[in-house]
């Protein structure tokens, strides 16, 4: 009896100790960092320098930035920063790409000489060529990848920089059920070659996926039930033909595009989500535009990073995403909602409440880009990291960060076992 109540004292002590150790762990970081995507474009006149724009990215836990360009202020301002870069090659530069001299210098150029204090990890070459309808610039991107990919050979970089390109969605021809993924028969070729390439070199297969645009395009305002599935709400729905249940479309559209690479068999390649994001402003015929709409969304989207979690399809693959975008771009051409997916305005100010606790906007350097600069210089403060939670967030929540009572609530805990672990040990 006594070796008994020993064992179990033991046991008990080894069981609080165990969960000190959890709780300590909790009350000092919360959660690890988010490792979140976000999508830097400039198609502005009003945005801020490059080197006010770092404190911003990192008051979000982004980890990782994807450029359209390689925009030599952005690389230098992020320079001994650990921030991984995607950087871009215009669609306009593809032929010039085909010539594997001007690939080798562009490389030089734009990635070279920038390592290894800025971590530029990825050369995206162009972006949704292959729904331009234009032949030519279709016939260019792959020979474009491959010299870039010789390129980065050569300069023995390939093993630390990857070479791939973003696809518009609608480069699938049937997306729902997901177990029905289809490429358009008349891209099938073409991405059989990209896929080989990227099978072959290891390198990410990109989509950029937006619920939203499925919801627009359905053109009924009142179809609640679309519309909660874009958004998280709802029950989801359950795929006919593999009896997954889906919690919203973005999982839902991810595996569709899983389902599409399998069926031409390469279930290697590894998918990113290079852009999604939702608009917080739209003109009338652009239903669901609105910073509610984009709060939720972009909310539950980090709710899914910070998860760590794959999709129904692939429920061990963590989600690489990025987030379309950093700020709004006031000179996008398009309908007013291309101008408004940032998540933040040229000041540094937050479009809508994310959680992310900025203060006094960003500071009065100007760039090339900035022709309305803001005054101050106030700090962003830093927001401790995202914790996970039950259930994803209604129209009327915030995004759950940990606050400072749940903090003190932990400490609370840790203070309770302690207690508990010495008055066994000395009882």
């Amino acid at each position: 009896m006594a070796n008994a109540a020993a064992a179990a004292m033991s046991m008990s002590m080894s069981m609080s100790m165990s969960s000190l150790l959890v709780l300590l762990f909790l009350a000092g970081g919360v959660v690890s960092a988010l490792g979140l995507g976000i999508n830097y474009g400039q198609v502005a006149n009003n945005l801020p320098h490059p080197q006010s724009v770092v404190p911003l990215v990192k008051s979000i836990g982004a980890t990782r930035v994807k450029l359209y360009d390689a925009d030599p202020a952005v690389l230098k301002a992020f320079s001994n920063t650990g921030v991984e870069f995607i950087v871009g090659i215009g669609n306009e530069c593809l032929s010039k790409m085909c010539d594997p001299n001007q690939a080798l210098s562009w490389v030089k150029s734009n990635v070279l000489c920038y390592l290894p204090s800025t971590k530029i990890t990825t050369i995206a070459v162009g972006n949704e060529v292959l729904t331009y309808n234009d032949t030519t610039l279709s016939s260019n991107l792959l020979p474009a990848m491959q010299n870039i990919q010789t390129a980065l050979i050569s300069l023995n970089l390939h093993n630390q920089v990857s070479v791939t390109t973003a696809h518009n969605f609608g480069i699938l021809q049937l997306s729902y059920p997901p177990s029905a993924g289809t490429f358009r028969r008349e891209l099938t070729q073409t991405l059989s070659c990209i896929l080989d390439f990227h099978s072959k070199f290891g390198s990410p297969f990109l989509i950029n996926a937006y619920p939203y645009f499925a919801y627009k395009t359905n053109n009924n305002i009142s179809n609640k039930q679309l519309l909660d599935f874009a958004l998280f709400q709802g029950d989801g729905i359950v795929d006919p033909q593999s009896g997954l249940h889906y919690d919203g479309m973005f999982h839902a559209q991810i595996d569709a595009a899983y389902t599409a690479i399998g069926k031409l068999g390469y279930k290697n390649v590894c998918l990113q989500v290079s852009e999604t994001g939702w608009p917080s402003k739209g003109d009338a015929d652009e239903p669901g535009a609105s910073p509610e709409y984009a709060r939720k969304y972009n909310a539950n989207v980090l709710k899914l990073i910070s998860q760590k979690k794959g999709t129904p399809m692939r429920p061990n693959l963590d989600l690489n995403v990025y987030i379309f975008a950093l700020f709004n771009e006031n000179q996008k051409p398009g309908p007013t909602s291309e101008r408004n997916f940032g998540l933040f305005k040229p000041d540094g100010s937050p479009v809508y409440d994310l959680g992310f606790k900025v203060t006094g906007g960003l500071g009065s350097s100007s760039s090339t880009n900035n022709t309305s600069g803001s005054n101050g210089g106030g700090a962003i403060t830093m927001p401790p990291a995202v914790g996970s939670s039950d259930g994803y967030l209604s129209i009327n929540d915030a995004v759950r960060l940990p606050s400072q009572r749940a903090v003190s609530f932990l400490w609370l805990m840790v203070w309770v076992i302690l207690a508990f672990h010495f008055a066994v040990a000395y009882n």
